[in-house]
């Protein structure tokens, strides 16, 4: 078959005195690259075999002869473009490693690497399944607002968003009149398009969002970015067994989904053991346990001789440490905890009768931890507008959301579940921080 390919080549080298070249070219589809002979009446070899030109060739796919590793390749009969390369190119032919390509001499060509380009299609289909996982069961698609004069989290760790910057002095001061900003009063970049997806859920039915969110949070760790996506259901009719419910049955969906289209990715991203933990959370029921549950469990560790660097004792919110030790050592597969007291969750989450525990889970995967959060909603107009004040918040700003307990409340939950960590692959690899540059602690923030 006569076909026309354009890509870029990853090694080539010429041989017979001269007289023909190999090309390895790679076009970013998949990590195999194609052979190309090219006969040196063709083009100048040299040009050609330059490691990370790009090349633009037509030419006759043929199965190589027999005993050789390619299943085919391309003898080339013309060369229709040549993008040389300046001998400086500072990508070479062997692997680089992830602090090498950290380096800013690296910055815009790593998703010519293995690497990356391998992260770039595996967050592609992640991103792909997820529209066809809520699309099948009928979710309807919300682009909530990235701009939002709400704060869902309740922490306050939002970046402002203003017009007023020639006020710098006055900001300095505390004195700043938000009434005379762009949207008349304070506004931030979104943590989450919960609230306003809640209003669209209450009205069509089953929706979800998935969408840009920001978190100013000081935590320079591979764990915490400024900027990363969100994908946010909200379920109507659907109480906190129903939410573990749906979680579950998303994060199994997305590992299949790897499992039956990024296999080379994989293979060539991860050891077997990431491979075989992504059956094993595609093919096995997960473990379910109260919060209380699992302190219990981790203080008969503690009492067995196990170390935390972090304090076990019910009330905390658990750590990194603690969700793996459950997952990992106790449980040796995905674990849902579920009823986390009140004073450690968001005031939405629907108050248990114990009056102490809210209808809040997490779901923890080995080698990840918290890959997904999420809680049945308060529908209770007194319950939810006392919360709001329990934990220093303005009525005024909520006053939208509370008309929801007011008019035609209704029973609901939904889950949060930050994309890239969903795309975490292996602990040298944590999140996509690889794509973009970074200087300092500062800059890597924004950066990842």
């Amino acid at each position: 078959q006569r076909i026309r390919v354009l890509g870029w080549v990853k090694t080539g080298r010429e041989q017979g005195k001269g007289t023909f070249a190999f090309l390895e070219v790679n076009d970013g589809s998949c990590p195999a690259n194609l052979q190309v002979i090219v006969d040196s009446a063709m083009a100048n070899l040299g040009s050609l075999v330059a490691t990370g030109a790009s090349v633009k060739v037509e030419g006759l796919l043929v199965a190589p002869p027999v005993g050789k590793k390619q299943r085919i390749e391309l003898r080339l009969e013309k060369v229709l473009h040549v993008g040389p390369v300046d001998p400086a190119y500072p990508i070479p032919k062997t692997q680089l490693s992830l602090e090498v390509l950290r380096d800013h001499n690296h910055i815009h060509l790593r998703p010519r690497t293995n690497m990356i380009s391998a992260i770039i299609r595996i967050r592609d289909a992640l991103a792909f399944a997820t529209h066809s996982f809520f699309h099948e069961n009928e979710f309807r698609l919300i682009h909530t607002p990235i701009i939002t004069t709400s704060d869902c989290e309740g922490a306050g760790e939002m970046f402002r968003v203003t017009t007023m910057v020639g006020e710098a002095e006055k900001l300095e001061k505390g004195e700043i009149d938000y009434a005379a900003d762009f949207f008349g009063r304070q506004a931030f970049l979104t943590v989450s398009g919960q609230l306003q997806l809640e209003t669209c859920a209450c009205a069509v039915g089953d929706v979800y969002t998935f969408g840009p969110s920001f978190r100013a949070e000081h935590s320079h760790t591979s764990r915490h970015l400024a900027e990363f996506w969100m994908v946010e259901p909200e379920i109507v009719d659907a109480d906190i067994q129903d939410v573990m419910n749906w979680a579950e049955a998303y994060v199994k969906y997305m590992s299949q989904w790897l499992i039956d289209k990024c296999c080379d990715d994989m293979e060539l991203m991860a050891d077997k053991g990431c491979i075989d933990r992504l059956r094993m959370v595609a093919s096995t029921p997960f473990e379910r346990i109260s919060y209380t549950e699992a302190v219990k469990i981790l203080e008969e560790a503690v009492k067995g001789g196990k170390k935390f660097d972090n304090k076990v004792e019910w009330g905390i919110d658990l750590a990194s440490e603690h969700e793996r030790f459950l997952t990992e050592n106790e449980f040796q597969k995905p674990v849902i905890v579920y009823n986390y007291p009140k004073g450690i969750k968001a005031f939405y989450m629907r108050l248990n009768d114990d009056s102490k525990t809210v209808a809040a889970m997490d779901v923890l995967v080995p080698k990840v931890g918290e890959l997904i959060g999420g809680s049945q909603r308060e529908e209770r107009y007194e319950v939810i507008k006392e919360r709001i004040l329990e934990m220093g918040l303005p009525l005024k700003p909520y006053e939208w959301y509370l008309d929801l307990r007011r008019f035609g409340t209704v029973k609901h939950s939904g889950f949060g579940l930050g994309f890239e960590q969903c795309c975490c692959l292996r602990p040298a690899l944590t999140t996509l921080e690889t794509l973009f540059p970074s200087q300092d602690t500062q800059e890597e923030q924004i950066c990842n």
